[in-house]
């Protein structure tokens, strides 16, 4: 009766190890600084800071996404050399708004 308790009991915890082991797939779509949300493209801070990190490291920039996102003079700081990619220069203006063509 013992034996067959602890070989229940055993495959039990093994079969909750294996199911929490297992991470769930809800993992957040960034494209070009878009959300992908149910096939729709949606503009998200995540996904911005995200793509100012990407273009950042093609200007030769060491940034991750982390840092960019949890760190604004950071942020601001890469802005100011490559914020003018019009990739990322919407993302950029909301940290350092241009004042060009300002009175």
């Amino acid at each position: 009766m013992t034996l067959r308790l602890n070989i229940g009991t055993g495959v039990c915890v093994a079969l909750l190890a294996i199911g929490f082991a297992v991470p769930a797939e809800a993992k957040i779509l960034c494209k070009k600084g878009f959300q992908v949300v149910q096939g729709s493209m949606l503009a998200t801070p995540y996904c911005q800071d995200q793509y100012v990190a990407q273009v950042a490291n093609d200007y030769g920039f060491r940034a991750s996404p982390d840092r960019v996102r949890n760190d604004p003079l950071f942020k601001q700081h890469l802005c100011r050399f490559i914020g003018q990619d019009i990739r990322i220069k919407e993302s950029c203006d909301q940290v350092s708004p241009s004042v060009r063509g300002r009175f």
